[in-house]
């Protein structure tokens, strides 16, 4: 078979708990509490007098759910496919599997569908609801088919990215920074394309706003959930290849084919790791010198010296995260670079007002510098931790004397220190923004402490779900899920909340039940596994307190959204920071002399 026995693998050992139903459940649940949060705030205050009204609801909620249902699938396809390859080469499990009698195609594939699983049976779960829709008007039976064929091929897109990637590189964190600066670069690509004047026809007769259709997920599936009323073919001469939306399906199913044909051929090349393969003649006879027997009075040349934190020294003195990290830094300079182009564009023109429930146009180029930067960090901080759990250095630390102070610090700096670009250059344009006068010298001084405070926020997420989670997979899969989670909870809303405008403070109420449920979720993901008074008041309050800090910003009060940001983030820090320090020994397992 071409899926062999690692998709069987996947599927026999893992146990059908009650989690499997439940995640399914919960995820229909969530798109379905959000047509409920809708229908309150667009019906809560008004009659629905007519059946247009009705029909208007529904093609409003699917054009939302749409993109939702996409965001989520992307990037949870990629980020949990590059650490389910990832997690089976730091244990060297994948080198086993290369022993066997297994087929190069059932190691890759296998592996693909299997780290997929769950992804593909949220989104299939999700159909009926979807078909519930079109039973109000307003959505027909062909745009959700359309929708549903650019989500799945996206995600097989996203999924075959991460996974070659991860059969590529050798560490962990390498293999998501570089699935995350790729999903980036696939963004910004159609960006870039849909800013080309649409004047005369483009590349092979199609124009620059189609072919950002057929380049971008983000547009491909607005322009999917569109209705269409008529079929007008992208190339004249190749109508068979259908509208923009419906090339996209076709060229990222495409893309996901070559994607995993280049691991088919090249997996036993890039496998195992060149530390791990036997050495050659060449190799041994300069390792045979190198062990000769040495004078122990000669002088051993230069020595460096370790500070009084060891663990801070390995993470700043030394690439303890692997020497293509330049690389990563180098690809995060040149999105940096396409997102300063843009703000720059922006800062030419004339400044338009900002209306509530407007983002500013200079900070459109901000976001998704800062949403790739906390991403990065927050992979860079589970990482830290895992890698040492999966290689068995985090069992020589629990015998040392070392505190657990020094170790919980020493890691968040060097955390700090390894992604100051990522920190240090989304600040950098919101300083630019301030010296063209687009912002004022209170807002800057907003924007910067709140940036502080999420970037220690999202590194000490990290380094909690890294101690507290055994399994890197786990650790890995829910850090990164609640940073992703938090931040599509954040874009929803706001989309929401300009999308059905009405009194933001009255929409308290219809959002109540869908912040309960993220609290809820929050603490299951953060304080289950080590439960405390305090990550349970976080989780719960965080939720509300996001609320307010979008409703606020969106009515350009800068200064209250800035300040419960703070307030609120600070907090959770404290609440992670405070038991992985004092409670160090029950996260890790650590035997001390007081256990004695």
């Amino acid at each position: 078979m071409l899926v062999g026995p690692v998709f069987n693998r996947e599927l026999a050992t893992a146990p059908r708990s009650w989690r499997l139903y439940l995640s399914r459940a919960i995820y229909v649940g969530a798109l379905f509490g959000l047509v409920c949060t809708a229908w309150l705030i667009l019906f809560g205050s008004q009659p629905m007098r007519t059946l247009g009204d009705l029909a208007r609801f529904g093609s409003a909620i699917f054009a939302l759910l749409a993109p939702v249902q996409l965001a989520m699938a992307i990037g949870f396809s990629a980020l949990l496919t590059a650490a389910a390859v990832a997690q089976e080469k730091d244990r060297r499990t994948l080198d086993l599997l290369l022993m066997t009698r297994m087929t190069n195609s059932e190691l890759v594939i296998g592996k693909l569908l299997a780290s997929m699983l769950t992804v593909l049976v949220l989104i299939l779960s999700a159909v009926p609801l979807f078909l519930l829709l079109a039973m109000l008007g307003g959505v027909s039976h062909g745009q959700i088919a359309r929708v549903f064929g650019v989500t799945l091929a996206a995600a097989l897109a996203a999924g075959s990215l991460g996974s070659t990637i991860a059969l590529w590189r050798e560490k962990t964190f390498q293999s998501l920074a570089m699935t995350a600066l790729a999903l980036m670069i696939w963004l910004l690509a159609g960006e870039a394309v849909a800013a080309l004047r649409d004047d005369a026809r483009g590349l092979l007769g199609a124009a620059p706003s189609e072919w950002a259709v057929a380049v971008s997920p983000v547009r491909a599936i607005f322009a999917a959930a569109a209705p269409r009323t008529s079929l007008t073919p992208m190339f004249a001469g190749a109508p068979w290849l259908g509208a923009p939306s419906d090339f996209f399906t076709i060229a990222a199913a495409a893309l996901a084919l070559a994607l995993n044909a280049l691991a088919i051929l090249l997996v036993r090349v890039w496998n195992p790791t060149r530390e791990a393969r036997p050495q050659t003649a060449d190799e041994s006879h300069d390792g045979a010198l190198a062990d000769a027997p040495r004078d122990v009075h000669a002088a051993p040349g230069r020595t460096k010296e370790v500070w009084d934190n060891p663990i801070l020294w390995r993470e700043i003195c030394t690439w303890a995260y692997g020497k293509k990290v330049v690389v990563i830094k180098i690809a995060y300079l040149a999105i940096f670079a396409a997102c300063a182009w843009a703000m720059y564009g922006v800062l030419q023109a004339e400044p338009t007002p900002t209306v509530g429930g407007a983002l500013p146009d200079a900070s459109r180029a901000v976001v998704p510098l800062l949403v790739l930067g906390l991403v990065l960090v927050n992979a860079l901080a589970v990482t830290s931790i895992t890698n040492e759990r999966d290689a068995g250095a985090l069992d020589l630390l629990l015998v040392t004397d070392l505190s657990p102070k020094e170790i919980i610090f020493g890691k968040l700096g060097g955390v700090l220190y390894n992604a100051k670009e990522m920190i240090l250059l989304p600040a950098l344009l919101c300083v630019v923004c301030w010296w063209f006068d687009r912002i004022t010298t209170e807002n800057l001084l907003f924007m910067l402490g709140s940036l502080l405070v999420l970037n220690g926020f999202v590194a000490m997420l990290g380094v909690h779900s890294g101690m507290t989670y055994p399994n890197s997979r786990s650790a890995v899969g829910v850090s990164l899920g609640t940073l992703l989670f938090l931040l599509l909870g954040v874009a929803v809303c706001m989309r929401m909340m300009v999308a059905f405008q009405a009194n933001f403070e009255n929409q308290l109420l219809s959002f109540a039940a869908f912040m309960l449920g993220g609290g809820a979720g929050l603490f299951f993901a953060l304080g289950r596994r080590n439960p405390s008074p305090a990550i349970w008041w976080a989780s719960m309050l965080a939720p509300f307190a996001t609320f307010y800090v979008i409703s606020t910003f969106l009515q350009l009060s800068y200064g209250a959204a800035a300040l419960v940001t703070i307030l609120m983030y600070g907090f959770a820090t404290a609440t992670l920071l405070i038991p992985a320090i004092f409670e160090f020994d029950v996260a890790t397992g650590r035997t001390t002399a007081r256990d004695i």
